[in-house]
């Protein structure tokens, strides 16, 4: 996946504002594998070219899965709480991070649910 980038940059000024209202009250999410396989868990990362996101490394099994356009369900862990949340969420980017050799960040937008939870 070596310098490869694959973007979808709609709504990215609503996505930032977005991105600030999710790290403010969740600091990592659960994603399922095929729904019914092992669970990955992954600290949120808010950054000025993907909004949010998540770092997963290059030969892991979920990063082949996860396509720009893919809706999962994904669980929000709370700052503070142990009761999550689960928000469907559009996978919106995934590009090769340029500081850390073997990763990629994975950009995450929530379609639906943010209004209740956020």
């Amino acid at each position: 996946m070596e310098g490869k980038t694959v973007t979808n940059r709609t709504n990215s000024v609503r996505m930032k504002s977005d991105s600030n209202n999710i790290m403010n009250k969740y600091y990592s999410v659960h994603l399922p594998l095929n729904g019914t396989g092992p669970t990955y868990l992954f600290k949120l990362r808010n950054t000025p070219i993907n909004g949010l996101c998540i770092l997963v490394k290059e030969d892991s099994t979920i990063l082949k899965q996860l396509k720009v356009g893919n809706v999962l369900k994904m669980e929000y862990n709370p700052i503070g709480s142990s009761d999550p949340s689960t928000l469907k969420t559009q996978i919106n980017s995934k590009n090769s991070h340029d500081r850390i050799a073997g990763h990629s960040l994975i950009g995450l937008y929530i379609i639906d649910g943010q209004h209740e939870h956020l």
